[in-house]
């Protein structure tokens, strides 16, 4: 009967998984030639409002600057890891701005050739007033040359994953980031000035999911199911991202620093515009991993409650509720004092009772400050004052005294908004005395466990 029911499941797993993952397992199909794919980037691009006067620019080469080539688990790849042809998604993008004419410089020696051709032939075989009529115009003269590159490629800048497997039945997912950053300057023809350089990133994304099952369904008969699928960002398409992004901050900056000007000054309110500002700001608290970050108030209160386990001299310990109030005052960016008082109980079933207050004094290290989700390891010197009876309601001999006590824990915050932390903390209190429960005995003091739940409200800048 097991084994039939075995089988029924995993033969419906089986099931399950196939036709779930069926869109991943076409390689028989085949795909008609598109248009290119218009990112969120190439719209706030083509969102920007009109020029008052086009501005011609010259790109010579726009170059790969990392001299990178991809990475190989077979042998050596002369592959290049970005693309080379960053000189036509510029020219590209400039051109879908509509704030540039963009003329020909890569190929300057093929344009050149082919008007010698031109000027040639008519002079050969046209008469004088064909050669007189049809003479060849100027080239265009650029205003300003744009100059810069591709000039790093970041692989495995954050790589992870996560996975479960229970008897033989599981599934996994593994994900890698790089990075690619590009550099675009505008510089004067007329003076040689370089007029404003800008920045810009992308995060690249790889992505591998796979379920698989490996279980005995019978005797000497395995089942064995594997299926999944990777999806990479092409590279190409996070190049041109980046580049587009770069032709819009290089617009928008120049409008800000006078170097252009809109065709109507009121579209400076323009929404696009806004929404570049206000992303410029929020870049300010963005660290390299694309992760926000922020800067919390130096001090703070807090109100924790929970559940604390006394370990002793007696067994059948108890859960006992406790509650705590804290101050908290950081002198760096990473530690900080916390001053901490509360009140709970200990006891032992059919032993011992005992109402606890407590004072603490606790260095506080937190192991990531920067961010929203932060965990964090605490070590202090407590005091314990205690009022003990035993079974009988007897008070033991160590009730209203104060004791020391050794004191650690871990935890973790989250903070929401700006000015309060939901935390949750594990802490454990060691006594300096054996006789908090009436009893003094064995080699070890006794000492509480706790597990809390609180609030953080920070205040200040």
């Amino acid at each position: 009967m097991r084994n039939s029911v075995i089988k029924i499941i995993s033969s419906v797993l089986f099931v399950f998984l196939a036709s779930g993952c069926s869109s991943f397992m076409e390689p028989l199909k085949t795909y008609d030639a598109t248009l290119g794919p218009v990112t969120t980037t190439n719209r706030q691009l083509t969102s920007l409002p009109s020029p008052k006067e086009k501005i011609v620019a010259a790109v010579y080469k726009f170059r790969d600057q990392t001299g990178q080539y991809k990475a190989s688990s077979v042998g050596a790849s002369w592959s290049t890891a970005v693309t080379q042809g960053a000189t036509s998604i510029l020219l590209k993008a400039l051109e879908e701005s509509n704030w540039f004419v963009a003329i020909e410089r890569e190929g300057l020696s093929n344009l050149l050739n082919e008007r010698k051709i031109i000027r040639s032939s008519r002079s050969n075989y046209g008469t004088d007033a064909e050669q007189n009529d049809q003479l060849l115009p100027p080239l265009l003269f650029a205003g300003i040359i744009l100059e810069g590159g591709i000039i790093s490629y970041d692989t495995n800048v954050l790589t992870g994953g996560e996975g479960a497997k229970y008897f033989g039945i599981g599934g996994s997912d593994q994900y890698r980031q790089d990075r690619i950053s590009i550099y675009l300057r505008a510089i004067s023809t007329q003076s040689g000035r370089i007029l404003k350089t800008v920045y810009t990133t992308k995060m690249i994304l790889s992505q591998q999911v796979s379920v698989g099952v490996y279980k005995f369904v019978d005797f000497q008969r395995l089942l064995e199911v594997e299926v999944g699928y990777s999806s990479n960002e092409p590279v190409e398409l996070c190049v041109k991202e980046a580049i587009e992004k770069a032709v819009e901050s290089l617009i928008v900056e120049g409008i800000k620093d006078n170097l252009w000007e809109l065709k109507y000054p009121e579209d400076i309110t323009n929404d696009a515009i806004k929404e570049y500002e206000k992303e410029k700001e929020g870049i300010k608290i963005i660290d390299s991993f694309g992760e926000t970050t922020i800067t919390k108030p130096a001090l703070s209160l807090g109100l924790n409650v929970g559940s604390q386990l006394y370990s002793g001299d007696y067994s059948n310990s108890q859960y006992e509720p406790a509650v705590a109030l804290s101050l908290q005052y950081s002198v760096s960016k990473r530690f900080s004092f916390l001053f901490n008082i509360g009140a709970g109980k200990i006891s032992a079933e059919n032993a011992f009772s005992s109402d606890i207050t407590n004072a603490d004094i606790i260095l506080n290290y937190s192991l990531l400050p920067q961010y929203r989700l932060n965990p964090f390891v605490q070590l202090g010197l407590g005091t314990l004052n205690s009022n003990s009876i035993d079974r009988k309601g007897n008070a033991i001999e160590t009730s209203n005294k104060w004791s020391l006590s050794l004191v650690s824990g871990v935890g973790l915050e989250y903070l929401f908004g700006e000015m309060v932390g939901l935390q949750v903390l594990g802490d454990y209190h060691y006594l300096i005395t054996d006789n908090i429960d009436g009893v003094k005995s064995g080699n070890y003091n006794d000492y509480y466990w706790g597990l809390r739940f609180g609030i953080n409200f920070y205040i200040g800048n």
